[in-house]
């Protein structure tokens, strides 16, 4: 039988610092969530692009500026950004940053 929990002590201890490029990492999926690790080097781009779920975004070290449509914000340690399914956005990492992505189902 499968657990009714999911459990992660320290979600930084999962990413490794990026010096260069994105690293991906799925973490889980299942329960209506697909939680995805993010790590960015300083200066990494996603271009625009939109989520066709809702997704929830917890910045957990460093800096990125996100725009979203015609919105640009700076997201830092513990910054959350909660985007309704459809929402053109694109971020641009200031400092080596990670993030935690939410996909729900």
């Amino acid at each position: 039988m499968a657990k009714e929990y999911f459990f992660i002590p320290d979600l930084l201890s999962e990413a490794a610092e990026q010096t260069a490029g994105i690293l991906s990492r799925k973490l889980h999926e299942g329960h209506g969530v697909k939680a995805v690790l993010f790590s960015f080097a300083a200066g990494e781009e996603l271009s625009e692009h939109t989520a066709s779920v809702p997704a929830s975004i917890l910045t957990l070290k460093g800096t990125a500026r996100w725009r979203i449509g015609e919105d640009q914000l700076t997201c830092g340690p513990g910054s959350w950004l909660h985007l309704a399914a459809g929402t053109p956005h694109s971020l641009t990492a200031q400092e080596p940053m990670t993030m935690l992505l939410l996909l729900l189902k």
